[in-house]
């Protein structure tokens, strides 16, 4: 052991990532994680599953704290940081401890921020009874405890968490509206049409939708809205509005925008000796909020932490893919398709709640959304991941292409990637025994969860052509 004290603040997905990175690459120096909520790390995407049933409460935790005693990975729990001793090299907790550190990781995370709704808090300020957010476990567990007493609930927020909320709330048995701001849902994904299908699709499903409308009051009567309507509700859930959590570095003197500015070795541009990896770090005037990013920069770090391809271990940013995940909603998105520069090629039908759309730059799909059937969604992403250069007609055919009925599964190639969260192909998954097995030694189905029916679909078979 080299004596390197590695010190990180927060014990999330992108924290537990970066561990196993180091493990795996044989690391040598002391690694302390400081966590502030007291149980182990756990996915957080699957949250919305937990609150529609589909998911236990064990099927979200990511790395038992035995599994970091094992490694001699010093993890402490409930714990917080008050501040960063740059010039100590220390992080002082809010029991007075301190933790010297030689490298400091970021790995704050984002917090949520409150709409200007008056009502939500009370004047000892707390949350009005009624109002719950959705980021943490906790608000998690204190929402399911409310639904029985339930009949009726409001999302506030029309983006990708507070759809699978909503949804959630619904198979719960709970009659659900959705507030958005915006003129359309998802409208930072995805475009008019696409928000058009996704509504229809959820009042279909039984949730009702009010776009272009903000809510402004919280009383005895309901939800009331900028347009004067009342919403009547037991519950009022919060998914609008959330910020990379930076206070600790703005605290430090760190170089903070959005996030906290990092270099492509994920160093702050103000201290090398500090780093920052996931939704609280911002990349060439960029911040991810996805899961996927939040891996990749963890692997980059761990190369870099370790000396290990020390050449090539740089950071150049990351092409996003997006899923929501929630029971009869299907919606996947690749890259900024509403702000990417291309030809755009489109296929809409809202009879069954289908919409297609590629962003194609010079042959090269750079963008794109899918609503409704996702059966293709393996080979677009690989196509889209690698910068394929298709043909004059190939971006239409893919999106024309329906699922054959009564085919029992996608036929991938090998080389085919399953799980962009964790960059899992096909092949990969193909020679797993279990999906227990394809859990543990590729990380596959334990970002988004979006992968986890065709995971299951491919374990354990024959070995296709690689190729597409």
């Amino acid at each position: 052991m080299n004596g390197e004290r590695l010190v990180i603040v927060g014990n999330g997905m992108a924290t537990t990532r970066l561990v196993e990175e180091l493990v795996a690459a044989r690391y040598d120096g002391r690694v302390t994680i400081v966590g502030d909520e007291p149980g182990p790390a756990y996915n957080r995407i699957l949250l919305s599953a937990v609150l529609e049933g589909t998911h236990s409460l064990d099927a979200l935790v990511l790395r038992a704290p035995q599994w970091f005693a094992a490694h001699t990975v010093d993890l402490r729990l409930g714990a917080r940081v008050l501040e960063i001793d740059r010039e100590a090299g220390e992080v002082m907790l809010v029991d007075g401890s301190r933790i010297g550190y030689d490298r400091l990781v970021l790995a704050t995370g984002s917090i949520p921020s409150l709409p200007p709704i008056r009502g939500l808090v009370q004047l000892d300020g707390q949350l009005h009874p009624k109002v719950h957010a959705f980021r943490s476990l906790a608000d998690c567990l204190r929402l399911l405890g409310a639904v029985p007493s339930a009949e009726r609930a409001v999302v506030v927020g029309g983006g990708l968490l507070g759809l699978q909320v909503a949804r959630a709330l619904t198979v719960r048995g709970v009659l659900t509206e959705v507030v958005e701001g915006a003129e359309h849902l998802l409208s930072r994904q995805v475009d008019e049409q696409g928000g058009s299908v996704l509504r229809r699709s959820l009042r279909r499903l039984g949730t009702e939708v009010y776009t272009g409308v903000r809510a402004v009051r919280l009383t005895d009567d309901g939800l009331r809205l900028d347009n004067g309507h009342v919403l009547e509700t037991d519950l009022v859930v919060l998914t609008a509005g959330g910020r990379p959590s930076t206070a600790l570095a703005r605290g430090a003197g760190l170089a903070v925008r959005r996030g906290v500015v990092v270099d492509e070795r994920l160093a702050s541009v103000t201290d090398e000796r500090i780093h920052a990896i996931g939704d609280c770090a911002e990349f060439a005037s960029r911040i991810t909020g996805f899961v996927a990013p939040a891996w990749e920069q963890a692997g980059v770090l761990a190369a870099v932490l370790t000396r290990s391809g020390s050449r090539v271990a740089r950071y150049s940013g990351s092409r996003n893919v997006a899923r929501l995940r929630a029971t009869g909603l299907d919606v996947a998105v690749l890259g900024d398709p509403e702000q990417a520069d291309g030809e755009v090629v489109e296929v809409t039908n809202p009879i069954v709640g289908s919409h297609r759309k590629l962003v194609v730059r010079g042959g090269v799909v750079v963008a794109g959304t899918l609503i409704g059937d996702l059966s293709r969604i393996g080979l677009i992403t690989q196509l889209y991941e690698r910068g394929t250069v298709l043909g004059e007609s190939e971006p239409g055919e893919l999106l024309l292409a329906e699922r054959p009925a009564g085919e029992s599964g996608p036929l991938l190639p090998d080389d085919a990637e399953v799980c962009a969260c964790a960059g899992v192909n096909a092949g990969r998954l193909r020679a797993c025994g279990s999906v227990a097995e394809a859990r543990e030694s590729t990380r596959a189905t334990t970002g988004c969860g979006g992968c986890a029916s065709v995971v299951a679909q491919l374990v354990g078979r024959a070995t296709a052509t690689a190729g597409p």
